[in-house]
């Protein structure tokens, strides 16, 4: 199966997360986590840092961060909490020091096409004098430089560049910056966990936090696990790959059972598209989904003003969660699917749902494991949801499916809907929703470019996952979430989808 694309970063990742489900399913993690650096860092091996003491010391911390533990900890103390059920009450997504490069912070540099201009630009649009001629090209005064960019703005010769750090650069919110020893610090009153700097930083040096530990000590202690796999899945295991070995390339990872969250999603378009014909347009202008968690994130810290416009209907995941609790208040709930954001939607919700894991981490548990997903037999599967369930997948497919629904439920109610993806183009589509801008009542909300199947734990490119995702939804036997009779008695049965 190929990963989207697999640099050294990737396979450093992968390769620690495998190592690490294999001693964790053969019950010799405490024993051997001492091990994992040896056999990934080696005298022999490739060399990315200076010295294989400081590959070792950034090894370390990567291997606390997949045991959710304290950077701090030894291996041993780390394992011996993992294998106990412990999760660290630490931020989801963390900067390791040690792999920090500490990338230079000069933003503005005046590069070889400076001609030493007669007009100056850069100079008299300066507010802080900081620009001079040195050499016959112009020079910045990083002591006087407070990085404004007119300088860049002003150069008819596009003399001046910006430079910034991958993970800044990619932050939307504006949550990293550089600390007083240059290494990335993330801002929690910020950040919205949408895990992009994580794939931004080529030094590999931000990563999440991993529970596929104490996953399988669940399943190993006879726990009834129950996997909750994303709409995503039919578009990230290649497509020589049937649903149906997927699913049962799961259950001999010894999960108890694979319910859709596709299935959840139609229980979510229902409620989601009741709620906006109550409430859209004589309580409130418009509504914005609240499936995807770092889209909602992002509107309560960065827009909070307009919190009451996110829909008080539970996402997928967690409708997933609320029929299989009712239905076995002893199981064990665990999300999988291409999302980091979703890791923290768990946490918010302990309890209902137990944890949430990337596809990435599904991959090295069936290498763990020791499970070829090509060679695993295909016992037919036949997707519990609809086609517009499936489809919550890929951008665009939420309000497609909740359009249908309301045009189902009320056909002269209109939805004009606006579907923004990654999160800079969410706060773009929000500021234009509050400032009336925009004529539109429903705004879909992905924080992933080409929506969940984009997520940064996914296995493949968008462009691929999107095509199979597509093909797979075109099989499903109902068509819209009106026409899942199942979903609607399972939806009056529970009665609750509202407040996330």
């Amino acid at each position: 199966m190929a990963i989207s694309q697999t640099t050294e970063v990737v396979r450093i990742r992968s390769q620690v997360l495998e190592e690490i489900t294999k001693m964790a399913y053969e019950n010799r993690l405490e024993k051997d986590i001492v091990n994992v650096r040896d056999i990934i860092v080696s005298e022999e091996g490739p060399r990315y840092r200076c010295c294989i003491h400081k590959e070792k010391a950034v090894l370390r911390q990567r291997i606390n961060l997949t045991l959710s533990q304290s950077l701090k900890l030894s291996q041993e103390e780390a394992a011996a909490a993992a294998l106990a059920g412990k999760v660290e009450d630490m931020p989801l997504i963390t900067v390791m020091p040690e792999a920090c490069d500490q990338c230079p912070i000069d933003k503005y540099l005046v590069t070889d096409a400076c001609r030493n201009c007669l007009a100056h630009n850069c100079i008299h649009s300066c507010p802080k004098e900081a620009i001079m001629v040195v050499q016959n090209r112009a020079y910045i005064d990083k002591n006087r430089c407070v990085e404004c960019g007119l300088c860049k703005k002003s150069c008819q010769y596009g003399a001046i560049i910006e430079i910034s750090r991958p993970c800044e650069r990619v932050c939307a919110v504006k949550a990293i910056v550089a600390g007083g020893d240059r290494k990335a610090v993330i801002d929690q009153k910020k950040c919205v966990e949408c895990g992009s700097c994580r794939e931004a930083c080529p030094f590999g040096a931000i990563g999440d936090s991993s529970a596929v530990v104490q996953v399988i000590q669940h399943i190993l202690n006879g726990k009834q696990v129950y996997a909750m796999l994303a709409p995503a899945f039919a578009g990230h295991f290649g497509p020589k790959t049937k649903p149906g070995q997927i699913v049962e390339a799961i259950k001999q990872l010894g999960f108890y059972a694979v319910q859709e969250v596709a299935y959840g999603a139609d229980i979510v378009t229902l409620n989601e598209a009741k709620e906006f014909l109550a409430t859209v347009p004589e309580q409130r202008p418009f509504m914005t989904s609240s499936c995807c968690p770092a889209f909602v994130t992002m509107i309560e810290k960065h827009f909070s003003d307009i919190k009451d416009r996110i829909s008080s209907t539970v996402s997928p995941m967690l409708a997933t969660a609320r029929l299989i609790k009712a239905n076995n208040p002893a199981a064990v709930t665990v999300f999988i699917g291409p999302c980091i954001a979703k890791k923290a939607e768990a946490r918010k919700h302990a309890g209902l749902v137990d944890y949430a894991l990337t596809f990435e981490e599904l991959t090295a548990m069936f290498a763990g494991k020791r499970i070829e997903l090509d060679l695993v037999p295909d016992k037919g599967f036949e997707s519990a949801a609809s086609g517009t369930a499936n489809g919550f997948a890929c951008a665009g497919g939420l309000v497609k499916a909740v359009q249908s629904a309301v045009a189902g439920l009320d056909s002269e109610a209109i939805v004009k809907p606006l579907n923004a993806e990654g999160i800079e183009s969410c706060a773009e589509a929000v500021q234009q929703l509050r400032a009336g801008k925009v004529e539109a009542n429903f705004l879909e909300g992905m924080s992933c470019y080409g929506g969940c199947i984009g997520g940064p734990g996914g296995l493949a490119n968008v462009r691929v996952a999107k095509k199979l995702v597509d093909n797979f939804t075109q099989k499903s036997a109902a068509a819209t979430a009106l026409d899942n009779e199942s979903a609607a008695i399972d939806n009056e049965k529970i009665g609750h989808w509202h407040c996330r």
